[in-house]
């Protein structure tokens, strides 16, 4: 089928669109009318990748319009959020840890989807894919096991970020720390993906939920979602590191700390702001990581660094339980959400980019 989607020919150029074709579902695939779809910052990796013609996008959420032969646990007009692909055959698949696939590269970011070929074309020529769903465009034919079942009183646009961004913070928490409520955990980096960790926190009851940032006006909707305290790394007395203003607060450090952000700086500091035994989540690993002293930060302080794939979501299991908590108010993703109608996509992309908004989410409808 013939749709409208948003193209990128060259890593530098703005959202165009185009007409491009669609393939029909295969028998473990559904057709997905897209009315909602976050924008990440993945997706500007996405235009590194050296694929073109490529069409981004992995926040997506829909209805279902058309089913392969063999779906059986969904029905047309069913409301559906997107997350990762994988494959489904290999040990971490099988294992029920399809976040770690090891495939997991190769089906989200190559272009392709599992079976090696692209949903989308254009002219008889492929147009690369992203994530196994390529969201900004008006259809998308993902597989039953990359989509969840959302109920028809949720929003979708609020939903739609979930299957990215805001598992990998919130899971960061309530899946891979796991704390109990009379510890303490600090957040460095305050985008989507910090305030979903913060979120988390306090749903989980950390006595101390520390924000590290360098805008006040995030650092202030920060504590409105949760956090006890905040720390502006801009407005620190000289001489005063990131880690030693949270040591400071925290008697000593706090037990858990969440990089967000991929900077090496940051990356240290969340190191060093915890106490003795303490854990660090990388959410956002970079090349900077080498020119650490492990030994001297991590293993002589008995420290443990922990990398961290899409929260270690299992998506079929983690959104649902992130959607009740929305419906019940303790999960408030609402208050980041800036909503632009898909036509606006560059807009929100130059929005987001500069920072003007937390998360930014297009409506086709």
């Amino acid at each position: 089928m013939k749709m409208k989607a948003a193209v990128v020919r060259q890593a530098t150029d703005p959202y165009k669109f185009e007409e491009v074709e669609l393939a029909e579902p295969k028998n473990d695939e559904v057709l997905v009318r897209i009315t909602a779809s976050g924008l990440c910052h993945t997706d500007e990796f996405g235009r590194t990748l050296g694929m073109s013609p490529i069409v981004l996008g992995h926040e997506g959420a829909g209805i279902i319009e058309k089913l392969g032969e063999n779906v059986k646990d969904f029905a047309v007009g069913d409301h559906v959020a997107f997350s990762y692909a994988f494959c489904g055959h290999c040990k971490s698949c099988v294992q029920g840890r399809p976040q770690y696939c090891e495939k997991f590269n190769e089906i989200n970011f190559g272009g392709v989807g599992a079976d090696g070929q692209s949903k989308l074309s254009q002219n008889g020529q492929p147009v690369a894919m992203f994530f196994g769903q390529s969201s900004f465009a008006q259809y998308a034919t993902i597989s039953e096991e990359s989509i969840v079942k959302i109920d028809e009183d949720v929003d979708l646009a609020m939903i739609a970020p979930f299957g990215c961004g805001v598992q990998t913070g919130a899971g960061a928490v309530l899946n891979t720390l796991r704390p109990h409520v009379d510890e303490t955990l600090a957040v460095f980096g305050c985008g989507a993906v910090g305030f979903s960790a913060i979120m988390a926190a306090k749903v989980a009851g950390c006595r101390q939920i520390i924000a590290v940032g360098g805008n006040e006006y995030s650092l202030a909707l920060a504590k409105e979602l949760g956090a006890t305290d905040v720390i502006n790394r801009k407005q620190l007395p000289a001489g005063q590191t990131m880690a030693q203003a949270v040591q400071a607060i925290s008697n000593g450090g706090v037990n858990y700390a969440i990089d967000t952000s991929g900077n090496g700086n940051m990356i240290q500091n969340a190191i060093q702001s915890t106490c003795l035994n303490g854990k660090i989540v990388l959410l956002a690993p970079s090349g900077e990581v080498e020119n650490f002293d492990f030994g001297k930060d991590v293993l002589m302080a008995y420290r443990t660094v922990i990398g961290c794939c899409e929260g270690d979501s299992n998506p079929k299991i983690f959104i649902p339980r992130l959607v009740q908590l929305y419906k019940e108010g303790r999960f408030p993703i609402d208050k980041i959400i800036t909503k632009y109608p898909f036509e606006q996509l560059e807009q929100a992309r130059e929005d987001s980019n500069a920072g003007k908004v937390i998360k930014a989410v297009v409506t086709m409808e």
